[in-house]
This record gives C-alpha cells, structure tokens and sequence, in this order.
C-alpha cells in the first residue's frame, strides 16, 4: 500500500512544491466510463461473454468470464495491450467501476494469469459464436435506415511473430514471420468502415485464403437482415481469384477487384498508354485516361470487364487495372469506386498501431485467434464513440487521438453507501465533448 507520510520537495521559482501520495482514490483512464458507456448501448461484452463456455466450478469462480472480457477490452481501448498490465490495473478504481464492480471495495480484477488462462481455455466453437457477433452489432446498429448498398471491403494484413507460435510461418512478400489475418469492413450507404469479421490465419497463405467461405457467411446474414440492399465487394489483388469472382457472379454480387499488371493486360493497354504518352510529351504535366476492354486470363472460364487506368507522372508510367461485373458505370466511374477503398487502410492502420492487433503472442494459434477478436472489439467500441462525436471536432479522429484527448483524464474517485463519484478536473478542455457523448449537451451548432 501507498505510504501517505512520503513526501519530497522540488524548487518552483523563489519557492518549492511538496509532493505527497496523499491525493485518495485516482485513475488515469477517466474516459474509461465513455467506453463503458458505449459497450452498455451495443451491449457488445455481454454478448461476447455469453458466446463462451465457463467449465470451471461457479462456486470457486471469483472472476465470472464478463468481467474479464470487460477489463480486457476496456483496457485495450485505454491503450494497455499486454495482459501484465493488469497486474497493476486489476486495483484500478475506475476499471473495477466499468467491470461491475464497486471501485473501493469491491474485489480486485483478474490478474495476468487469471486472463492468460482465459485466452488458452477458449475452444474453436467459442471462436465461431464470438466471430457471429461483430456481424451481428453491424446489423444492429442499421435496422431502421435500412441501407441501399452495402460495401463489402477486404483486406489482408501481415501480423508478425517473435517466437514459436503455432502456424506462424515465413511469409516471401512480407518477408518476415507472420500471420496473415483477414479482416472485413463493411460500410452501409455512404456511413462509417465498420469491422464485421477478423480471421486469423497462418502465415505461408495466400490473401484471398477462405475468402468465399468467410464471405458466403457473410452474405446469407446480410440479405436476410437487409433484403433490399445491393452488397458489392471491394478488395485488392490478393482477391484476384477466379473462385472469388465465380462466387459473386453466381451470388449476384457486385465486385471491383484490383488486378497485377502482366504482359498481356500492358500490350492491350498500350494504345491508352501512349495516348497518354504523347500528352504528356506536349504538356509535361501528369496525364491520366481511363478505358476498358474484355480479358480473360488462362484460368478464368469467360471473359470479364476489365477497366484500365493509363497514368503518365513526372516520375513515370502508373497503368492500373480493375476487373469487375459492373455495366451501370463508365470507366472512370469505377476507377472512383475502387480507389475509394483505400480508406479502408486507415482503419487497419488503427486497429494495428492504436489498438495493437499485432500482439498475438500466444503459443496456441486458437488462442492468437481469441486475442485478434478482443482488439478488433475495443477497435468496435471506439469506433462507435466516433460515430457519437458526429458533429463535433473529434468526428473524424483517430482511435489514438481519441484515446489521448478524451480517455486519458484524471479523475478522482469516491464512494459511500448510496453513491460513486468520479471527479475530473475542474480545468479539463474537452468537457463538452463528454456531454455530447454522453447525450446531456444541447445540440451542437456548426
């Protein structure tokens, strides 16, 4: 326990300040209670929790698994990533508070070996019921706008290892050890990039590895819960696969899927290409001109629609190629529509750098799998605090702005028999921002 007596003294001008540990109950993470906030509206820890089968003995169980998984997801959302940081944060007044339990005298949280147990005691069917429910929190937050399209955004991501984990293996393009999870987002209408599915997988696949399977389970929830939308897939060329396109064909799905460039689509692109040239030669300013014509590679069974983007820059030749089943939209039109996927890569910047993904550093590939769903939760949960600051300053931030600006406050806690207080600083800058997510403050003005 803290000594209260121990103070010390530092000059501060033509006098001293005296530091004391005698300031009571304080936390760190005082926007911890806007994340509990947010889990309570899509009651996503719950769901998650009920998705996992406790075989332990309930009469010795001092950690339910609902607590855990909330001390584990908030704390990932706050930016503590290793569950050895619970050694210390377990006694957190405010993580015990948003845990369920009372901050002073309630029971302390589980400790790193308590939450380490967890992750290895988690079994394949867990797996499955938990992956169903980011779909599900997708449906749910969209039922009565009832979207017109939804895009279907995929992406793979290079996850490196450090030491002997299950199915981690050398990956040649990344050219390291890794797993290379897939990650789904899908946006409805013209709405946010919202995470639906993270599937871990070894590491010497290739991108487009169980892509049909994971979206076929994708596509039967989303037509069942939006019957009227249009669902159009998006994806780079590691989706450049003929069962993917043979799928979506024969699902009715829209695609626009990059294409690595080869010798055959360069010689039918070439009259394009030297359009371009010859423009840029007379202006010597960057040129760009968009047409298509009909390709089909050697394992392909037909021919398909293949839009080319002829680009000529200062630093040289930049031809692109995008294959699709669209007719509605001229060349140029679908070029749009593809690169505006690139966005996508701004989220899976977050998820990796601000939520920390990447620490799947378990033993059991199973295990790497729970913990990839666990950081893509705190990723849901700041994703939908996002989506209340609309209309405010921080409505496009970032998972690690957010963090800094309104999850990192001071703040004091008390109790007594009838009530808690949480007590942030009187100076706090961002007091507004917590009454309009919080649904206190009057409507903002622009």
């Amino acid at each position: 326990m803290t000594d209260s007596r121990r103070q010390f003294e530092i000059p501060c001008g033509r006098s001293a300040a005296t530091i004391t540990f005698d300031g009571g109950s304080l936390a760190s993470d005082g926007g911890v209670v806007l994340v509990q906030r947010v889990d309570t509206m899509l009651g996503l820890t719950a769901r998650l929790a009920s998705c996992i089968r406790d075989r332990r003995d309930p009469k010795l169980v001092d950690q339910p698994v609902l607590i855990l998984m909330r001390q584990r997801i908030f704390g990932l959302a706050c930016g503590y990533e290793d569950c050895n940081d619970f050694d210390t944060l377990r006694r957190d007044p405010l993580f015990k508070l948003v845990a369920g339990r009372a901050p002073l005298t309630g029971l302390d949280l589980g400790s790193q070996p308590t939450l380490s147990r967890l992750e290895n005691a988690v079994g394949a069917k867990d797996l499955v019921r938990l992956s169903r429910v980011f779909l599900e929190c997708f449906v749910k937050r969209h039922p009565a706008t009832m979207p017109k399209r939804i895009i279907l955004d995929v992406d793979a991501t290079d996850d490196p290892t450090h030491g002997q984990q299950e199915l981690e293996f050398y990956h040649g393009y990344y050219d390291h050890h890794c797993y290379l999870p897939l990650l789904v987002y899908a946006t409805a209408d013209t709405g946010q990039q919202e995470l639906i599915a993270a599937v871990l997988r070894a590491g010497n696949v290739h991108a487009g590895h169980r892509m049909v399977a994971v979206l076929r389970r994708i596509v039967k929830r989303l037509r069942a819960a939006f019957p009227q939308a249009e669902i159009l897939l998006r994806g780079d060329a590691g989706f450049a696969l003929p069962e993917v396109y043979e799928y979506c064909e024969a699902a009715e799905i829209p695609y626009v899927i990059s294409l690595a460039k080869n010798s055959r689509l360069l010689a039918q692109a070439e009259p394009l290409l030297a359009e371009a040239r010859a423009i840029y030669a007379e202006t010597g300013e960057k040129v760009r001109r968009f047409g298509e014509f009909r390709y089909a590679a050697a394992s392909w069974a037909h021919g398909r629609r293949v839009i080319v983007k002829a680009e000529v820059l200062p630093k040289g030749e930049n031809p692109r190629f995008v294959v699709t089943n669209l007719a509605a939209l001229d060349a140029a039109a679908l070029y749009a529509l593809y690169t505006r996927r690139g966005d996508v890569e701004n989220r899976i910047k977050e998820l990796k750098e601000d939520l920390k993904s990447g620490r799947t550093s378990c033993h059991r590939f199973l295990a790497n799998q729970f913990r990839l769903l666990l950081h893509a939760a705190a990723f849901l949960l700041i994703q939908e605090l996002q989506r209340l600051l609309a209309g405010t300053e921080l409505a496009r931030a970032q998972a690690g702005t957010l963090r800094e600006k309104l999850l990192k406050v001071g703040a004091r806690v008390c109790q007594t028999l009838r009530r808690i207080w949480v007590h942030l600083p009187s100076s706090y800058p961002y007091q507004r921002l917590w009454e309009h997510v919080l649904g206190t403050a009057p409507p903002m003005t622009g």
